[in-house]
């Protein structure tokens, strides 16, 4: 069986190098690898290197150069929409909010036909229309997105929600206060901040402490 590695995008497709096409719906068309057969017969692997979505005209070439097309299947949809925008703009936001996909149009706000999602729909006062018709959801934004942040971004996102890592985190800004104690006549708490960074797994006390004691806002510590 042939493997396709290799997308072409719908531009710089060459019909004369296609071999065959194959209908797919969205979520195979999401996908790195599959087996796959075309609608001439001619049967292959997807293997891509990189998760990805393949649009409508695209294509994957073959081990021998040839082309299979990809078309974008039609599928069980809703085509949601309200006469307040208003209301439809709440809706988006919560279908956003459950991570329900949506394909937003100037005409209507498509999603997959569920009987759940089309309860939502009705509940916010829009209208939901059964119909089959290709679906293509926005591209989701990845907010902490660790192959594009920088290192302080992928750092805090890593931590958010792990109380032990948090106060692990918290133990930098202590040693770098605590160092200025230290410069105005302080040397034990230069000494403390080292035992916060030899000892995490013992430091969830001595952070309380030092959270009031040297961070607190209404910090009444002399110098």
């Amino acid at each position: 069986m042939q493997r396709a590695t290799t997308i072409v995008r719908k531009a710089a497709v060459r019909p004369d190098a296609v071999a065959d096409e194959v209908a797919l719906d969205h979520a195979a068309r999401s996908r790195r690898s599959a087996e796959l057969t075309a609608r001439g017969g001619l049967a292959f692997r997807l293997d891509l290197d990189r998760e990805t979505t393949l649009e409508d005209g695209d294509a994957v070439r073959l081990d021998d150069g040839k082309l299979v097309r990809i078309l974008a299947a039609p599928q069980a949809l809703l085509a949601v929409k309200a006469e307040n925008p208003v209301r439809l703009t709440r809706l988006a936001w919560q279908l956003g909010s459950n991570h329900v996909q949506a394909e937003v149009t100037a005409d209507a706000v498509y999603v997959l036909d569920d009987p759940v999602v089309a309860e939502l729909i009705r509940g916010q006062g829009c209208t939901a229309t059964a119909l089959q018709r290709p679906f293509r959801p926005e591209k989701e934004v990845e907010a902490h997105d660790h192959s594009t942040c920088g290192h302080d971004h992928h750092h805090g996102h890593a931590h958010q929600g792990h109380e032990h890592h948090a106060h692990d985190h918290g133990h930098h800004g202590h040693d770098h206060h605590d160092h200025d104690h230290h410069d105005h006549g302080h040397p034990h708490q230069h000494a403390h901040a080292h035992d916060h960074h030899a000892h995490d797994h013992h430091a969830h006390d001595h952070h309380v402490h030092d959270h009031g004691h040297v961070h607190g806002p209404n910090c009444k510590h002399g110098h």
